[in-house]
């Protein structure tokens, strides 16, 4: 999306807080692309066969966005919170499916008669999750620049202007949160 529509998304997150339909509604069309390239970022992390589809990440991240009475002070405010919304979207599908693979409440077979599950990346994206948490509760800042770096795809400079940062302190934030989950992730390791 250009720079010159981000004062009309404003005006219509604006609108839309005081209770305007028909500028939620405008607010749908006008941030649907970005979303989808948002989304787009996610899926293409994700296996080639993954059961949830560009379309319903957004649709479902979108109906969990308005579904909130949150105070987006502007368009980027707004994409920080859809990127994390995508990822919790992935997260409860993920440990939904992970759910479903531990029989779901079904009867519990030896585990000689069970089938092998192919494993897909459901246990990573939980994992990942949870070394975010953590991390979170170490220094939000550097949870959030993962967010809208990695999940988010913003570059350097939208990611310092959504948190009210410079490009350097994104930088460095970006390199020790990256080098803290690879450690983390590194030392859970399976099982």
């Amino acid at each position: 999306m250009e720079p010159s529509a981000a004062p009309d998304v404003t005006l219509l997150l604006r609108k839309w807080r005081r209770g305007d339909r028909e500028a939620a509604e405008q607010l749908a069309v006008a941030l649907y692309d970005e979303l989808r390239r948002i989304a787009r970022h996610y899926m293409r992390q994700e296996r080639g066969n993954h059961t949830l589809q560009t379309t319903a990440l957004v649709n479902e991240a979108y109906l969990r966005l308005t579904g909130v009475r949150m105070e987006y002070e502007d368009r980027l405010h707004f994409f920080a919170f859809a990127a994390q919304t995508m990822r919790r979207v992935l997260v409860d599908h993920a440990r939904s499916r992970a759910y479903a693979k531990r029989g779901a409440g079904a009867a519990v077979l030896p585990l000689e008669e069970g089938a092998m599950v192919l494993q897909d990346r459901s246990a990573e994206i939980v994992a990942l999750d949870e070394a975010l948490f953590e991390l979170a509760r170490r220094d939000a800042r550097k949870a959030h620049v993962v967010e809208l770096r990695f999940f988010g795809g913003l570059s350097v400079e939208e990611t310092a202007a959504a948190l009210s940062v410079s490009p350097q302190t994104v930088l460095r934030d970006w390199h020790l949160a990256k080098a803290w989950l690879t450690r983390e992730l590194t030392h859970a390791g399976p099982g």
